[in-house]
């Protein structure tokens, strides 16, 4: 996979993060929520000051938002980095880091716009709900997995020279 189709799958994620939650903040008033399949998932309309899983969200520093920021475009510039020095042959990786970085983009733009990030996907049994995310938490998630099984795999890699 050349930089280009890398680079068009994290245009993929940010429009598609983008889109969704657009459509939250069009549809939805904070904490509303509508269930989608019921005692398993909801879409919700929440927000999260903090980073990922609410982590840092009761932190009442003023400087909280700016170090989320900093560490967000940070992590950009480092995937970025990594994407563009990975061998054309490593179409997992590359595919992966672009998930990441459009991922880190979407939630990027939320900070900036927001000062925290929209959040929509509710996922929960009973009374226990894994904290509430969006698509760009997918793609940075997924994006990772990816870049840990690829990194643990047996015999050749693809990123190997």
């Amino acid at each position: 996979m050349s930089v280009l189709p890398a680079f068009a799958l994290t245009l993929a994620i940010v429009g598609i993060d983008r889109v969704t939650k657009l459509w939250i903040l069009a549809t939805l008033e904070r904490g509303d929520a509508f269930p989608v399949l019921p005692g398993f998932l909801s879409i919700v309309h929440v927000r999260n000051p903090g980073a990922a899983f609410g982590l840092l969200a009761a932190a009442a520093s003023p400087w909280r938002e700016i170090v989320l920021i900093a560490v967000s475009a940070a992590a950009v510039l480092t995937f970025a980095w990594m994407l563009v020095r990975m061998p054309r042959e490593a179409t997992w990786e590359r595919g992966a880091t672009a998930a990441v970085i459009g991922g880190a983009l979407g939630n990027l733009h939320d900070r900036i716009r927001y000062g925290e990030v929209v959040d929509f996907v509710d996922v929960y049994v009973g009374d226990w709900h894994w904290p509430a995310f969006n698509v760009a938490d997918m793609g940075i998630t997924l994006g990772i997995v990816v870049l840990v099984l690829t990194a643990f795999r047996d015999g050749s890699s693809s990123s190997e020279t």
